[in-house]
């Protein structure tokens, strides 16, 4: 894989990665600032995740024929302006406008990256490895988002924050250059004949057993994930009583946890199966929620003035990141490595659609838990979706054994 290539992905990736996993973010200040409630503030991940689910729908079947560098340069394009309109905007229409925009320009850049990786792999091994680092860089891109704001934010100057959109405008303006300059030959098989029959290969692809189990594995997966990323600032304000930044710079640590157990199940699929690594994380996730969870809740923090003052307990939970990150993109790979390439852009955009629903329900339902149960509560609830996701991997390993059993005679 040429090394221009690959830094363009990492890139629109990181730059993403920042914008997409601020809602949590937004979500606290549109509480303290625009005086909305937690339901309110909820529907910020409904405006991100449902562009997301619309446009992947309308273009993943046909996004070969666009072009995916087109379609990358496209959607760094409408957020770029998506930033400015925040900092000039700064309501809370602003903030639904903003990640509208950012749904819309995510659809074209994950179906396009998620394609090109099986352009440029030649076996699972190799899709798994450079999926998991691309959603582990990802990661480190939320985990910086988490420093950025606090660092533009200051408590006696309530707008502040809002000048950190204008630094992440010119990083879109920079990853626009560096994609544009790079070479980006793409040899695309178009799914069907025409746009019409590329649009029922997607569906077709619903029919399929393995596709069924898939969607409904990442659709809970992402619920998990988002609800609990979503939602850690507010937790940590709330349940550990600790100051605003404090809190936000908190919620980086599952960011981090997330990056680095990413980059490992890039490492740990070479030694062992994708089952045995997932089946493993998903067990110990549980039993941080079980165990770890309800010390955090209890646990007496007293005043909180730097990172130094939080004990040991209160950087617990956030780790339970390292057990669920290799979840999604092995998932992601195992099926898609189990396709033909032409295929990948169609499933591409159904694990985009159903990623999307999956966040959106996630963080809704953790927003109404967060209300009507209280923040010390909520978390807890992560355990259902959890019990039925370790159910779907062993399902989703005999369809996929069988399809590679049939490709093989």
């Amino acid at each position: 894989m040429k090394p221009g290539i690959k830094l363009s992905l990492y890139i629109n990736y990181f730059v993403f990665a920042i914008l997409l996993n601020s809602v949590g973010i937004v979500i606290l200040k549109s509480q303290k600032i625009y005086g909305v409630d937690e339901i309110q503030a909820s529907v910020l991940e409904l405006f991100k995740d449902m562009p997301i689910a619309i446009v992947s729908f309308l273009i993943a079947s046909f996004l070969p024929r666009i072009g995916y560098k087109k379609a990358m340069l496209a959607g760094l394009a409408i957020v770029t302006f998506a930033c400015l309109g925040m900092y000039w905007g700064n309501s809370f229409w602003a903030a639904k406008l903003l990640f509208a925009s950012v749904g819309v320009a995510f659809a074209l850049i994950k179906v396009s990256v998620y394609s090109t990786i099986g352009l440029v792999t030649n076996n699972q091994k190799e899709h798994n490895s450079l999926m998991s680092s691309i959603e582990g860089v990802f990661m480190f891109g939320i985990a910086l988002a988490y420093f950025l704001f606090p660092a533009f934010n200051n408590e006696n100057e309530p707008d502040s924050w809002l000048n950190v959109y204008l630094l992440l405008s010119v990083l879109c303006v920079i990853s626009f250059i560096i994609l544009f300059v790079s070479p980006f030959k793409e040899s695309i098989e178009i799914p069907g004949n025409d746009l019409r029959d590329d649009v029922k290969q997607m569906f077709a692809l619903i029919a399929q057993r393995l596709v069924i189990v898939f969607v409904f594995s990442a659709f809970l997966f992402v619920m998990i994930e988002q609800g609990i990323m979503t939602w850690l600032p507010t937790f940590n304000d709330r349940v550990l009583k600790l100051p605003e930044n404090i809190s936000i710079m908190m919620a980086s640590i599952l960011a981090i946890s997330l990056g680095v157990g990413r980059i490992m199940a890039g490492l740990l699929t070479q030694k062992f199966t994708w089952i045995q690594v997932l089946s493993v994380c998903l067990l110990a996730a549980m039993a941080m929620v079980v165990f770890v969870l309800p010390a955090a809740v209890t646990a007496n923090v007293g005043s909180i003035s730097s990172f130094s003052d939080i004990p040991l307990i209160g950087f617990a939970f956030p780790l339970v990141g390292l057990f669920i990150a290799p979840v999604y993109p092995l998932l992601n790979s195992v099926v898609l490595s189990s396709l033909p390439k032409k295929l990948h852009s169609p499933m591409t955009g159904l694990i985009v659609i159903f990623s999307a629903l999956g966040g959106t329900l996630g963080s809704r339902l953790i927003g109404w838990l967060f209300k009507n149960l209280g923040a010390d509560q909520a978390f807890y609830y992560t355990l259902i979706p959890m019990g039925f996701l370790f159910v779907a991997l062993f399902l989703l390993r005999k369809l996929t054994n069988d399809v590679n059993a049939a490709k093989t005679e």
